[in-house]
């Protein structure tokens, strides 16, 4: 039987502890939860929204009016070296529990902030790999037939920070399923510790934001040549860090009311007291517009805006 709550306060669930309320809000685990709770909004004409870690995500200030749909389900399980998990499992926690049974190859993941769910829809990467190279399939629903869909990896169309998912929010993700490696225990809590570590050294910790705001863009070779000669690095797949574009930008500390470029790490967007959503609305367009007069790059939002 489904929970349906009332004007549940959003702000507190979110890592940037901002936004409104939901007029109606469940938890969901199963895939029947999910149908159930989609024909409960539809019944009424309301609008859905499907929420997980929340940690990438922005509400807006006047909250949400229809049915938020809060993707709890953390079941998981492993065969041979295989994991196959629920899409509300914590990242972090799935990566440990490998670990623990001797199977890895994602280490580099750890840190990641967020679901599993949330990992793919956005191709969740860090200091190289990137979840799209772990994922076997993805079991989604079509919110619209009620369809049930196994999509193998290539018909994910995995690129940087993009999924199918991402172009198509109708298809919610329920279940991954995960390929991994046999590794040594000790050596894989050891890199995974090293991974939090050097994670914890170049991104700002216990902060009120969404993490990185925006994707590192691709950019013209003259912009790459800079960014390579400046910090003796080698660029990926030729784009350079938005948090770079924006410090060379002289936006790092921007502030609009108590929404507030990093001086640590301006890709972050830190809420810094009571800032609104709006605050950091009008702190992005702000960013966006000192990089593209500068470089004319236009970026591009990272975290998901609501």
């Amino acid at each position: 039987m489904l929970r349906i709550q009332e004007n549940i306060p959003l702000a507190p669930l979110t890592t940037f502890k901002i936004g409104g309320s939901a007029r109606y809000f469940v938890a969901i685990k199963t895939e029947d939860d999910l149908r159930e709770s989609l024909a409960w909004a539809r019944d009424r004409g309301l609008r859905f929204f499907v929420l997980a870690g929340k940690s990438n995500v922005l509400v807006p200030d006047k909250g949400l009016d229809g049915l938020v749909i809060s993707v709890a389900g953390d079941a998981f399980s492993f065969m041979g070296t295989e994991l196959a998990a629920d899409s509300g499992c914590v990242l972090l926690n799935l990566i440990i529990a490998a670990s623990e049974k001797g199977l890895g190859g994602w280490e580099k993941l750890a840190g990641i902030p967020g679901t599993l769910g949330g990992a793919v829809r956005g191709n969740a990467g860090a200091f190289g790999p990137e979840i799209k190279d772990f994922v076997v399939s993805v079991r989604a629903l079509d919110s619209n037939t009620g369809e049930m869909s196994d999509f193998a990896n290539p018909s994910c169309d995995f690129s940087y920070r993009h999924s199918f998912f991402k172009d198509h929010p109708e298809w919610i993700i329920m279940r991954v399923s995960i390929k991994l490696n046999l590794v040594d225990t000790e050596k894989s809590t050891l890199l995974i510790q090293e991974t939090i570590a050097e994670r914890e050294k170049r991104h700002i910790q216990n902060v009120q934001a969404a993490g990185s705001y925006f994707m590192n863009p691709v950019a013209p070779r003259s912009i790459v040549d800079m960014f390579e000669k400046e910090k003796n690095t080698k660029a990926r797949e030729g784009r350079v860090p938005a948090g770079w574009l924006i410090e060379k930008s002289d936006m790092k500390g921007a502030r609009v009311g108590d929404a507030v470029s990093s001086s640590l790490h301006p890709n972050y967007l830190v809420n810094v007291g009571s800032a609104t959503a709006q605050d950091v609305l009008s702190l992005a367009e702000k960013i966006k517009s000192a990089v593209k007069e500068k470089f004319d790059i236009t970026l591009q939002e990272e975290a998901v805006i609501l």
